[in-house]
């Protein structure tokens, strides 16, 4: 659970949620709902409520703070008919805190962060000055954590997780939830559910999500509640299994970046390359020089926005332009010749379209892009028409510019 008005409205992004689920899935902890509460006393108390309901076991950040609308401690004591004392250990430590990080005197409202339900375990925060509790009454738990993602982070690594482990060990031992990615791209997620679906029985006890983007689609396997060795076996035997069905679709694991693959793909192969672009601006040029190590590879690149550019920094013909237009065949293949020209590359990307969202034609309708590579003297153009916004359309752009210049040097490419 997430406490916070701020994460209701979106004025702060909720890291800590995401965190969470990775951490307390690792540990083999199955979550099965995830609430954000604004600070709200009867929002809270009807939430841990409800939660305690359905599982038991409960964990919380926000709310721990000083202020008025840091309640979350005093709900949850009442919930469990708790009194908060003031612990003396705990102000003694906060008063030295204050001290220590040369703030003066500590103000009269902190005092409250020393308040404990009566029973509680305390968590020491040594980042901050509200430290975590652990509530546990009844067979029922609730852990507190402070919302500043530092702390939070700190506390559930060093006390909480350890808490965890300890009592799944009592339980018969440690199960996990452990998952493989593995990511695609130049394939809809329609296309690939009837390419994987038939295999989804047989991957079993795994899970199969499909997590689709401007970029791809990640498919990620999971396994739950098992002990670790068989979770490694299971999500090795079946990534291996998928990747097969995957095919040229498939492009890296986890967080790959394509960039990254096209980079490591050229500097195996000995080959530098240069861009040519229109619609994305730079977009392409951008996200290879994010990947370290791409001046081994990448040499430079034209925002060739205006017709002019074109003309004179990439020798895009005038006659080209006049009869087929910038969005065309014929200018992308020009534009990739004269990138590879101009910076003396053996590979050069090109990419030429209508972002809109104006400027479409019936011809050429909002999302025509024309792309380009080059590679060794050899050409490869494609026509590709993309839905979504503005943005959506130059993103979808790049991707596909990258994945055409990384779909060249693998085996059985019709121009290898």
């Amino acid at each position: 659970m997430t406490i916070g008005t701020e994460l209701l409205l979106g004025h702060t992004i909720d890291t800590n949620a995401a965190e969470l689920g990775r951490a307390l899935g690792a540990a083999g902890v199955e979550i099965v709902r995830r609430t954000t509460v604004p600070d709200r006393p009867k929002a809270i108390a009807d939430a841990v409520r409800a939660a305690l309901e359905r599982t038991g076991f409960v964990l919380a950040t926000g709310g721990l703070g000083p202020t008025k609308d840091d309640m979350t401690k005093k709900v949850v004591a009442d919930l469990f008919g708790k009194a908060l004392y003031l612990d003396e250990g705990l102000l003694k430590a906060l008063e030295a805190r204050f001290k220590r990080l040369g703030r003066g005197p500590m103000p009269a409202i902190n005092r409250n962060q020393a308040e404990v339900p009566e029973g509680a375990t305390v968590l020491p925060n040594p980042r901050g000055s509200a430290p975590g509790l652990w509530i546990e009454d009844a067979g029922r738990v609730v852990i507190l954590l402070p919302g500043v993602p530092s702390e939070m982070r700190g506390l559930l690594i060093e006390e909480v997780l350890p808490r965890i482990v300890a009592r799944q060990a009592k339980d018969g031992g440690t199960r996990v939830v452990r998952s493989r990615t593995l990511r695609t791209t130049g394939v809809s997620e329609s296309a690939l559910a009837e390419r994987v679906g038939p295999l989804e029985e047989a991957l079993a006890p795994l899970s199969l999500a499909y997590l689709p983007s401007v970029e791809g689609v990640d498919l990620r396997l999971t396994a739950w509640s098992v002990v670790p060795e068989e979770a490694d076996r299971l999500l090795a035997s079946g990534g291996d299994r998928l990747k097969k069905e995957l095919g040229d679709h498939y492009y890296g694991e986890e967080e790959t970046l394509l960039a990254a693959t096209v980079i490591d793909i050229l500097k195996s192969k000995s080959k530098t390359v240069a861009v040519a672009e229109s619609c994305t601006g730079g977009m392409v040029g951008a996200r290879l020089t994010a990947i370290p190590g791409a001046s081994a590879v990448f040499v430079g690149g034209v925002v060739g926005y205006d017709d002019n550019v074109k003309r004179e920094q990439l020798g895009v013909p005038s006659e080209v332009l006049e009869q087929h237009g910038a969005v065309s065949e014929e200018s992308a293949r020009a534009m990739a010749a004269g990138a590879a020209r101009v910076f003396k590359t053996s590979c050069a990307i090109a990419v030429t379209g209508v972002a809109g969202p104006g400027g479409g034609t019936p011809e050429k309708p909002v999302g025509t892009v024309w792309l380009a590579v080059l590679v060794d003297g050899n050409t490869t153009a494609v026509k590709r028409t993309f839905p979504g916004s503005r943005e959506e359309i130059r993103a979808r752009s790049a991707q596909t510019a990258l994945d055409l210049l990384r779909r060249r040097f693998l085996p059985g490419h019709p121009s290898r």
